[in-house]
């Protein structure tokens, strides 16, 4: 059998609580993430191979087990070049130089505007230079997300770059359908929108989803980020993002209030909620692929190099963010519904498909599709786990909807008082004296456990909510 460690926040077959999701952060701070990192492990596992989520983290000392217990390391990785993630990138990049087993990273890009300008990315060049050099020695090529990256390393002097877009498109093998379900949408059609805080505060997407909420009754946001998620379960303000009134996702918003937004922490559920829409757009690449998958059909609002290169690849419907908010009629729901043409998407998904099998197959990797049973197995064992439905906005406070959160509560307090009480009992075997920063006084006990959820539950009650 062979093992393949797969870099993602955890398995497809974990079924974990709400609570324990934020808890441990499943999701890597981006829900999106687990789109290509589910699908990514759906295509690699075939009878002849298991796969392993490794959980995110790089750690350089584990470089020795992985080389013992795995035959690769698969590398899903989406915006990764960019400077905000330099300091991920060199922890991998030092743990990829300690690897012999093969390294393959499936679709990479790099961030800058719409306009393809690379200069904010000269800084982190010499970071990206050594991440690409260290698995390259280690894999055939690199696969990226589409032009922009596939011409950014390239003029770096990297020559074995392949385009492949995102695993995530390829959840159904060469099998993609989108249709319209309606001539035109009109203010009783279900709409999903969804966006970044960064476009809602810098690009002015708010504008478009104050109109769009006006105007269309049954409108739903679906937010990504853990920060969104944990507004929603536990009212927790305490991130930066809380800055941003304007999102959907912060309890001040008439959609929270409304019942009208979500965040999911699992593919599964996402997806299977999408089909049931009529249409999906904003300025989330993995939030309308979820609806692209769901078969649903979807326009992307670029504001960026990462969402505009692989809308281009894949021939997914999509305006820039900034011509849009200039001309808000042109981002109505029922206007970018009636403009939007997805026989490219679909025309084209089959070549594409076999692209992407392609760079496998050089790469040494077997897939479900040709290899397997198409995937037969994994949706089979997917459907008979029980998964939380998509995170709602916390805006009762009856017994029922704080059983539950103060039940996580104090199981989480429990878990700490045992870790004190075997951290003390290990220092006085060993004859060391318990110091304050070793052995925390019992209040830290709740303190530890009022930051795991976001200090939530005294802001809930005192709304009267």
């Amino acid at each position: 059998m062979k093992r393949i460690l797969l870099r993602s926040g955890k398995s497809p077959y974990d079924a974990i609580s709400v609570e324990e999701a934020l808890y441990r952060d499943v999701i890597a701070t981006n829900s999106g993430n687990l789109i290509f990192s589910d699908a990514a492990h759906k295509i690699l596992e075939t009878p002849g191979t298991e796969v392993v989520s490794n959980g995110m983290p790089s750690d350089v000392s584990a470089a020795g087990r992985i080389n013992e217990e795995y035959d690769a390391f698969v590398i899903p990785l989406a915006n990764a070049f960019r400077p905000s993630f330099e300091s991920a990138l060199k922890r991998m990049t030092r743990l990829i130089s300690k690897l012999k087993i093969p390294v393959v990273v499936l679709g990479v890009g790099a961030q800058t505007g719409v306009g393809y300008n690379p200069d904010r990315l000269k800084r982190i060049e010499p970071t990206v230079r050594d991440f690409c050099a260290a698995v390259l020695e280690r894999s055939a090529s690199i696969g990226v997300r589409g032009e922009f990256t596939e011409q950014y390393l390239k003029d770096m002097g990297f020559k074995d770059v392949e385009t492949i877009g995102c695993p995530s498109l390829f959840l159904y093998g060469d099998q993609l359908q989108v249709h319209k379900k309606a001539l035109e949408l009109t203010p009783e059609s279900r709409i999903a929108i969804n966006g970044s805080h960064s476009a809602v505060r810098a690009q002015g997407l708010d504008r478009i989803i104050t109109r769009t909420h006006e105007r269309y009754p049954h409108l739903r946001f679906v937010g990504q980020n853990l920060s969104d998620a944990r507004q929603l379960h536990w009212r927790d303000l305490s991130d930066p993002n809380a800055a941003v009134t304007a999102m959907p996702t912060h309890p001040d918003h008439p959609m929270f209030r409304e019942d009208k937004v979500r965040v999911y922490v699992d593919p599964i559920t996402w997806i299977d909620d999408l089909r049931s829409f009529d249409f999906s757009f904003g300025s989330r690449i993995h939030g309308n692929i979820a609806a692209l998958l769901a078969g649903t059909p979807a326009t992307v609002l670029c504001g960026d190099s990462r969402t505009l290169e692989l809308c281009r690849y894949f021939e997914i419907p999509h305006r820039r963010l900034d011509q849009a908010v200039k001309d808000l009629d042109s981002a109505d729901p029922a206007k970018l519904y009636a403009e939007a043409d997805f026989g490219g998407l679909v025309g084209g998904h089959r070549e594409r498909f076999e692209r992407f099998t392609g760079f496998l197959d050089r790469n040494g990797l077997q897939n479900t599709f040709t290899h397997g049973d198409g995937g037969a197995a994994f949706d089979e064992r997917m459907r008979a786990l029980a998964f939380p439905a998509g995170i709602r906005p916390w805006n009762e406070a009856d017994i029922a909807s704080l059983s539950g959160r103060f039940g996580w509560l104090h199981s989480r307090i429990d878990e700490l008082s045992l870790d004190n009480a075997r951290l003390q009992k290990e220092l006085a075997r060993s004859g060391a004296r318990a110091k304050a920063a070793a052995v925390p006084p019992q209040a830290s006990v709740y303190r530890r456990a009022r930051r795991a959820v976001g200090r939530p539950i005294r802001r809930a009650l005192g709304s009267g909510q």
